[in-house]
């Protein structure tokens, strides 16, 4: 099966996703955007400890938190909503102790304040491939992205703490819309020297205080 799809919109399907990771075999990795090494300064910059709690959404076949476990950070979940790619990861990392799960970021099934970091790598990336303008997306894509960070900001932090790290090419004029939250620090930093990616970090206002 070809890396890229015919169609921008079936990178929003778990159907294409379970049909790519059987494609590939249950031994490949691909890692969006940006590799451990490459994010790994701002990672330890934002994450308090080695020994947060971390939530990984939409973790594919991605290297991430093998490359994060390795380094210290033991404490780790995963989440994709891709049944094959949850059973391949399973079984590649059955010697090290961290969970993988079969979830939807839209519908996360974790108890309030169970997360101290949340990291999102090109995730919500795929749910803005529907046809339309990136000016004025369609109301499923601001829907779905929404839903995410709602998520994440209702069950995992409250108001008092917690950081979530979001990686993309995506501008900020592009991402503000979702991200810009009140209660909510949002601070942006650029990755690269040519073609530039972003890390959008959310953290709680009084947690940043």
């Amino acid at each position: 099966m070809d890396l890229v799809a015919d169609r921008n919109e079936l990178y929003g399907t778990s159907e294409y996703w379970d049909a790519r990771y059987k494609s590939e075999g249950p031994n490949a990795s691909f890692d969006w955007f940006k590799t451990y090494a490459q994010i790994r300064d701002i990672l330890l910059d934002v994450i308090p400890s080695r020994s947060s709690k971390i939530l990984i959404l939409g973790c594919g076949n991605s290297s991430l938190s093998e490359d994060m476990y390795l380094d210290g950070f033991e404490d780790i979940t995963n989440v994709d909503y891709s049944s094959v790619v949850i059973s391949a990861m399973m079984k590649r990392h059955h010697d090290k102790k961290m969970k993988w799960l079969e979830m939807d970021v839209r519908d996360l099934q974790f108890e309030d304040h169970s997360f101290d970091v949340v990291i999102d790598k090109g995730t919500m990336d795929s749910m803005m491939t529907a046809k339309g303008s990136v000016w004025d997306p369609p109301p499923q894509v601001v829907a779905d992205c929404t839903k995410e960070v709602d998520e994440i900001t209702r069950s995992f932090f409250g108001l008092t703490c917690g950081v979530f790290i979001y990686i993309t090419f995506g501008q900020p004029h592009f991402r503000r819309r979702y991200l810009s939250r009140e209660g909510w620090d949002l601070e942006i930093r650029e990755l690269g020297e040519t073609f530039h990616y972003y890390s959008y970090i959310m953290r709680p206002i009084k947690a940043s205080e």
